[in-house]
């Protein structure tokens, strides 16, 4: 799993590196594919139950699940590029947002906030712990941003290993101390979708892409993540996490 968290997070680093105004998000998918399939691993996502992209692109109002087609981007656009690459039967999936050339302080901070809630949920997520402490980590994160934000509850992380959805699911809400405990050995997907606006949200008739009901802006951010005896370890960070956890990181 470590090796295809690599991949992933290679193939995003590429994308976002190409993210410009101009470009389409079915070009965006090309450097993808190219990625994972030069690294000798396959995409998760192209195929699955239909899907026509080996990644989602989601920009603006798109919270998630956009398939990549003719949309060119624009200056100050915010994109989210969702990731997943397999090798050797093993799974890793993660998600980051982007500015398209220079974007609004009011959508770097929307971005900056679902990172960070993301982060929260990864610092909670040690063997002892419970799914209910990761949720609320971010939840707490989201809230002490102010009002005006939504955190989206209709779409969760998930458990991932041999298959990329497993149970159990990884809501981004909840009570600490509730729910499964993680033990050492899980690994998960925390993906924290927050909005401009209200979480509510529907599907485009293309029966993938996942909208905010008002049409303001939304970010998501996601990593994959062990759970080992001395933390987590986020599979699909270059440096395991470690800049950002401190001595949690596992290298």
């Amino acid at each position: 799993m470590r090796l295809a968290g690599l991949v992933v997070a290679d193939t995003l680093t590429r994308c976002a590196e190409a993210v410009r105004p101009g470009i389409t998000t079915l070009e965006l998918d090309a450097i993808a594919e190219a990625s994972i399939r030069d690294a000798g691993a396959i995409p998760s996502f192209l195929g699955y139950h239909g899907f026509p992209g080996s990644i989602c692109v989601s920009v603006n109002e798109e919270i998630v699940h956009g398939i990549p087609g003719s949309r060119v981007l624009e200056e100050g656009d915010l994109v989210s590029i969702d990731c997943g690459a397999i090798i050797s039967g093993w799974h890793g999936d993660a998600a980051l947002s982007v500015g398209v050339g220079q974007i609004s302080p009011e959508l770097e901070r929307l971005s900056n906030i679902a990172q960070a809630g993301l982060w929260a949920g990864i610092a909670a997520s040690k063997p002892g712990a419970t799914l209910g402490d990761v949720g609320a980590a971010v939840q707490a994160t989201v809230e002490a941003s102010g009002a005006g934000y939504g955190n989206v509850v209709d779409y969760v992380g998930h458990g991932i290993g041999t298959a990329m959805h497993m149970p159990p699911n990884v809501p981004n809400i909840g009570k600490a101390g509730k729910g499964p405990i993680l033990q050492v050995g899980m690994a998960i997907a925390i993906e924290p979708m927050i909005t401009l606006g209200t979480a509510e949200s529907e599907v485009l008739a293309d029966d993938w892409t996942v909208v905010t009901q008002d049409h303001k802006p939304a970010a998501h951010w996601e990593h994959t993540v062990a759970i080992t005896q001395g933390g987590p370890w986020v599979l699909t960070a270059h440096d395991g996490g470690a800049a950002r956890l401190g001595s949690n990181g596992q290298m």
